[in-house]
């Protein structure tokens, strides 16, 4: 006996049988039974998804001797000719190689006639899009008002060819892919009823080489069987259909997450010289991480069907060890370099190069862990080992008496000079907090004549903000404010203990402003400063255990 390849063999033979197209099937089946088959369908979609199955059933369907009928009985003469596919009255046309003019004008004069022993003149025509424009207006007057006998059935895997006067003109059907789960479950029933011995994993290898066609899976099913027999082991699978290449991405993905740039390296060059094509291998390492992204933000519920089992709680397992930020930034190399990689003439190195970038990746930081981290570092700096002076502090309303007694002589002068000094903070504290947490370390020298001196030390953090003109202006504006009069302001350096006899409080102030230097220096600091885009420092606070 003739022995039938498994796509053939297996091919579906009522509406049931059709995997992964339950829109078409629902929607034909009801047209059947309500009496609403129209004269023209069109099919569309990738090859292997039932396109002309369908079209064959539908045709067994209408011409059943029990029909018009939902489920053709496939025991009587019309159903068993359409089946062997020698029924005179459904003729299927290659449209690739019958596409001119002549055969559709021959096509046009035989549609007159009644069927032969049928109730519909069927034409199935594959791959339409194929026929000539000269064709396809030979055919239009003929498809917009057919014999009430003939009915057309088009399919394409092109449907962006089929010119719209011919779709207009037909009801239209888009065939999906059907699913890696889907073609697997077919695979094992067919493995059941063939006596195969194969696992779950080795099914869906098979499945996912398919990519989305269910006739080309089973015929990578046949292939297997011919190779290793009824009883399929995972190594056959993988040495057939040369596998190497997925556990390859598992295992440089591993080492790209850990950083060992040289390991990346030396599994490019296994891949290489097992003969995996660079560029695909490429794509797949793409498609790999964009698996990985999806089950980091959805840990894999309901949105990675198509991967089996096993690889999925890999994926989990990788996804676990890496943040999602860290995966996006690969992902964005890898999409950057997608264009040259493609136009390569030495693909090899440019996916090198890409994952050694990848490999020396500085770890991002969640924003909750810098909190933290900062958390931890104003404890171990401490604070200023003083309490903030309080918004609500009462501020004099005779602003001319506290003047009066800034000018007074002695200790008077520097007791109400400093009074004045720390109500003009508070008044700016509620105005612009900012701008009073850098002056709050200044000293008060003197005010006379309509000029305020400020004392800042030599190397204070926030010396130069403050001198700039925006600053300065601020400043000069909200002081003038707070004493009611036009004021100008001098800031002056503290040299030495010039204008403070007390060389430990000068020592103290120096020491605090290198502590606070070196916090502003600190790497993490500076890390914060380069995430957050426009960031500003506004005050360093200084515990007072660290004066020592």
């Amino acid at each position: 006996m003739e022995y039938l390849v498994l796509a053939r063999k297996w091919r579906p033979q009522v509406f049931e049988d059709v995997v992964g197209q339950d829109h078409v099937v629902k929607t034909l089946r009801n047209a059947i039974k309500l009496d609403r088959v129209a004269h023209a369908y069109i099919f569309s979609g990738p090859r292997g998804t039932g396109k002309t199955s369908v079209a064959r059933i539908l045709a067994k369907s209408l011409n059943c001797e029990k029909g018009p009928t939902e489920k053709p009985c496939n025991q009587c003469s019309n159903c068993k000719e359409i089946t062997e596919g020698v029924s005179l009255d459904v003729r299927e046309i290659d449209g690739a190689s019958n596409n001119s003019v002549a055969e559709i004008r021959e096509l046009r004069e035989n549609i007159k006639f009644s069927p032969m022993s049928s109730r519909y003149k069927i034409y199935i025509i594959d791959e339409v899009h194929m026929l000539s424009g000269s064709a396809f207006n030979a055919l239009l007057k003929t498809l917009e008002e057919p014999p009430a006998h003939v009915v057309f059935v088009f399919a394409t895997t092109e449907i962006y060819k089929v010119p719209a006067t011919i779709l207009s003109r037909c009801q239209h059907f888009d065939f999906k892919r059907i699913s890696v789960r889907q073609i697997a479950d077919n695979l094992e029933h067919i493995a059941r009823e063939e006596g195969i011995g194969i696992s779950n994993a080795g099914l869906s290898w098979i499945a996912r080489e398919g990519e989305g066609s269910l006739r080309d899976a089973q015929g990578i099913f046949d292939q297997v069987i011919s190779y290793a027999g009824t009883d399929i082991k995972d190594s056959d699978v993988e040495d057939l259909l040369d596998l190497a290449d997925r556990r390859l991405i598992f295992e440089l993905s591993d080492a790209v997450f850990k950083r060992n740039a040289g390991a990346c390296l030396k599994i490019i060059d296994e891949a290489y010289y097992s003969g995996v094509d660079i560029k695909h291998f490429y794509q797949m390492f793409l498609g790999h991480f964009m698996n990985l992204l999806t089950m980091k933000i959805t840990n894999g519920e309901g949105v990675l069907d198509d991967i089996p089992d096993h690889e999925t709680a890999e994926l989990k397992e990788l996804a676990q060890g890496a943040s999602r930020d860290t995966i996006q930034r690969i992902l964005d190399i890898l999409m950057a370099e997608e264009d040259d990689i493609r136009r390569s003439m030495d693909p090899r190195v440019n996916l090198e190069y890409a994952v050694v970038r990848m490999a020396y990746l500085e770890p991002l930081i969640p924003v909750d862990e810098i909190i933290s981290r900062m958390e931890g570092l104003e404890a171990r700096l401490g604070g200023e080992g003083r309490q903030d002076i309080p918004v609500a502090r009462k501020i004099r309303t005779d602003r001319e008496a506290v003047v009066a007694e800034s000018n007074q002589s002695g200790a008077d002068e520097r007791t109400d000079g400093d009074s004045l000094w720390q109500d003009l903070k508070s008044f700016i504290k509620e105005k612009n907090p900012p701008l009073n947490s850098k002056i709050d370390s200044g000293k008060f020298l003197s005010y006379e004549g309509d000029c305020l001196k400020i004392g800042f030390p030599r190397g204070y953090i926030f010396l130069d903000d403050i001198k700039s003109a925006p600053q300065m202006n601020l400043l000069t504006q909200l002081a003038a404010e707070f004493l009611g009069k036009s004021i100008t302001i001098d800031i002056k350096l503290l040299e030495g203990d010039a204008r403070n006899s007390n060389n430990t409080a000068s020592n103290t102030a120096s020491t605090t402003n290198n502590i606070k230097n070196e916090a502003l220096r600190h790497p993490l600091v500076q890390k914060i400063m380069d995430v957050f885009e426009g960031a500003e420092i506004v005050d360093i606070r200084v515990n007072g255990s660290r004066r020592q």
